[in-house]
């Protein structure tokens, strides 16, 4: 049984699902989501929310883990397939597991952020908002970036590293973005989270690690290292010491 939490018929307002079984947990997310202009429709089970997605697409959903029968890290392995290669729906996990190996494997499966109980209103609002944000569009800027032989169009959307396509989500490209578009410069944690998650809680800056290591993966599988911790600090986009001070020395 679902139960809308807000006018559904206000056009531009951001679509929300919030999928929980306990009522009190659906009501409060839909009263805050309300007040910040958004449409929030509660479900009571995973099931029944994935049901509905077929239906109406929503631009976001706010997702509980441990339910009875489907739970939320079923709920979102169903959807993902569903999308195929389509664009993708964000989602949001707002539980009472708070293990690192909780979050990673909710990461894992192409969770957008990690909320968990007990929890602020107003903190899982602002989480909502900067991942409808990401899920929009990038910041306006160049056509492309490039450093080395990695490439970015900001346009399609598309990264090449050494002429190779690399499939990224949303999340990892506003990260890479960011990075190129301050090659060479060290980032700090705070920085980067503030400007890719857009929020500056550094107890969840286990999210930005787990997203580094997504990206290695991708970007610095075949060729140069490109992607650096510098510890105590944060990161950096640059070539290895050695190969840096090779191309410089080539530059006319």
């Amino acid at each position: 049984m679902r139960d809308s939490g807000g006018e559904q018929e206000s056009g531009r307002s951001p679509l929300v699902y919030v999928v929980d079984d306990e009522e009190h947990i659906t009501e409060l997310v839909a009263m805050g989501l309300s007040i910040n202009d958004m449409r929030p429709v509660r479900f009571a089970s995973a099931a029944e929310a994935l049901a509905a997605v077929a239906e109406t697409r929503p631009d976001l959903v706010v997702l509980d883990i441990m339910m009875p029968g489907l739970d939320g890290y079923e709920f979102v392995r169903r959807l993902r397939l569903a999308e195929g290669a389509g664009r993708r729906i964000p989602v949001i996990f707002l539980t009472a597991l708070d293990a690192t190996a909780d979050k990673v494997s909710g990461l894992r499966l192409g969770v957008d952020d990690y909320v968990t109980k007990p929890f602020s209103i107003e903190e899982l609002v602002e989480r909502v908002k900067a991942v409808l944000r990401r899920a929009l569009g990038t910041t306006p800027g160049e056509h492309r970036l490039s450093y080395a032989d990695l490439v970015l169009d900001e346009d399609t959307r598309e990264v090449w590293r050494a002429g190779r396509l690399i499939e990224l989500t949303p999340t990892e490209y506003k990260l890479l973005h960011y990075l190129l578009a301050n090659a060479r410069r060290v980032l700090t944690r705070e920085q980067i989270l503030e400007r890719v998650w857009e929020y500056t809680f550094t107890s969840n800056a286990s999210v930005l690690e787990t997203y580094i290591s997504y990206l290695r993966q991708k970007i610095d599988a075949q060729g140069p290292k490109l992607i650096h911790t510098v510890r105590g600090v944060g990161y950096s986009l640059r070539l290895p010491r050695q190969q840096a001070e090779a191309a410089r020395s080539e530059e006319p």
